[in-house]
């Protein structure tokens, strides 16, 4: 596991829902100053898409200083959202072109977030080796599953 600098914060994060919609849960793990910190939670009645935006989110939150955040995630919609499409969203006053915003309320929160943070957005492939994200996939699916 990769620990980075004190001016540096690494976060893997990642939502699951079983079944999808129905009872989700999310994780995040928080590599910061030499030290791992564990978010997780859920909800009784959600997506997938909703657990992944949460995760971040949250994970976002924990970090009270304004260092660089490495976020790693497998999820596309969260990444191409913060990275493509929501700066369109903000110009259409938060609509999709083709109308209603899913998730609105979580990507308004995250624009808040991230507006004053230096923040680089990497996707890894889910399931494929990477020992933090398939540790994180446990996390959240046991959230899920554990309403915790």
């Amino acid at each position: 596991m990769i620990i980075k600098e004190n001016n540096e914060v690494l976060i893997y994060t990642d939502g699951a829902c079983d079944p999808n919609p129905g009872k989700g849960g999310w994780g995040a793990i928080i590599l910061e100053d030499g030290k791992e910190k564990i978010l997780k939670g859920s909800e009784a009645e959600t997506t997938n898409n909703r657990m992944e935006l949460t995760a971040a989110l949250r994970a976002i939150q924990a970090i009270k200083e304004k260092k660089k955040i490495t976020i790693y995630t497998d999820s596309r919609y969260l990444q191409q959202g913060i990275e493509e499409w929501m700066p369109n969203w903000i110009a259409r006053n938060w609509k999709r072109k083709g109308g209603v915003l899913a998730n609105k309320d979580l990507w308004q929160a995250l624009s808040a977030e991230i507006t004053h943070r230096t923040i680089e957005w990497k996707w890894v492939r889910g399931h494929a080796g990477n020992r933090c994200n398939e540790r994180v996939d446990r996390i959240a699916r046991d959230a899920g599953r554990n309403g915790k």
